[in-house]
């Protein structure tokens, strides 16, 4: 195992960027994205007076997890859930407000490195890329299913893939013959299919077909477009919320709603803004900011990271 997939990143800056609403007695601080614990254990130990509830819809993630926060006692609340249910978890725990939220929307160190799963391109495995493997169809299904306009469209959309056409075309010519199974046959396919200029750029060819299938099979941006909305409902006036992105789309969703939130919605020309109006959120980052090349060098799964934040500065207009 690598020791990378124990470093959480950007890891001192989402402390800091929390604490001011965390120090106080009795926070309630959500890591809607538990993984292996790093962020959560940290929170933890740091903010010896908070309370975590930590959610994800990997058992085996929420299994690792528990031993590495069980010293930490009934401080920490572990959850099986995706984070687009953070209102009816708090719901069922009685809890109406919380003081921080933490995502950390990056695939799983321990997903990307346990090669039965199918998440990474590097080496063969067969093509899951669930990230709960009790629920919902495979890659493989989408792969040898989905129409070849619907899998152009994924491709565009949630890769940024460019080739897009010519990858599918070769995907439709070959699942006749035979199913895809296996992540090695997809990504020797890209690979052949693609034009030489596009292999030169960008690391290896297969990261962005692998990037949209992951995307479609969990839903992530569907689930992410309700999340993060309904986790700046959840926090308390004066709590903050953190979230790390870690490609352009998940970082473009996150921006719209936190800048919605910071905006006013008072009509021009009003000589005074009323309450309802008023601006909900106060923005803690100007644009993202970026993981330091310190962080980069240690962590090499830290490089494409973005972290945005934000304050809540007064409850929603009724």
């Amino acid at each position: 195992m690598s020791q990378s997939r124990h470093v959480p990143v950007m890891l001192q800056r989402c402390l800091d960027m929390l604490a001011p609403a965390l120090e106080r007695p009795g926070a309630v601080v959500v890591d809607c994205t538990l993984g292996l614990g790093g962020h959560s254990e940290a929170l933890l130990a740091r903010f010896p007076e908070a309370r975590l509830v930590a959610l994800d819809r990997d058992k085996e993630a929420l299994r690792l997890s528990g031993e590495r926060l069980a010293p930490f006692g009934d401080r920490a609340t572990l959850v099986h859930a995706v984070y687009d249910d953070l209102p009816d978890v708090l719901d069922r725990l009685g809890l109406p407000h919380v003081q921080g939220v933490l995502f950390d929307l990056g695939v799983s160190s321990m997903q990307l490195d346990e090669a039965d799963r199918g998440f990474a391109y590097a080496q063969d495995a067969p093509l899951d890329m669930r990230m709960d493997q009790t629920t919902g169809i495979s890659a493989a299904e989408v792969l040898n299913t989905y129409p070849p306009g619907e899998l152009v469209r994924i491709l565009r959309a949630y890769g940024e893939e460019k080739q897009a056409k010519r990858i599918v075309s070769a995907v439709v010519r070959e699942r006749e013959k035979e199913p895809f199974s296996n992540s090695a046959r997809l990504v020797e396919l890209i690979r052949d299919s693609l034009p030489q200029a596009a292999k030169r750029t960008g690391g290896n060819p297969a990261k962005r077909t692998f990037q949209a299938l992951r995307i479609e099979v969990n839903g992530e941006l569907t689930v992410l477009e309700r999340a993060i909305p309904a986790a700046v409902k959840t926090l308390a006036v004066e709590g903050r919320i953190a979230v790390l992105s870690y490609h352009s789309l998940e970082d473009r969703l996150v921006k719209q709603v936190l800048a919605a939130g910071a905006a006013s919605t008072a009509p021009p020309g009003l000589p005074v803004v009323p309450e309802r109006y008023q601006p909900r959120l106060k923005l803690l980052t100007r644009g993202a900011e970026l993981p330091t090349e310190e962080e980069v060098a240690e962590n090499r799964r830290a490089a494409p990271a973005r972290l945005r934040g934000a304050q809540r500065i007064r409850e929603d207009a009724e």
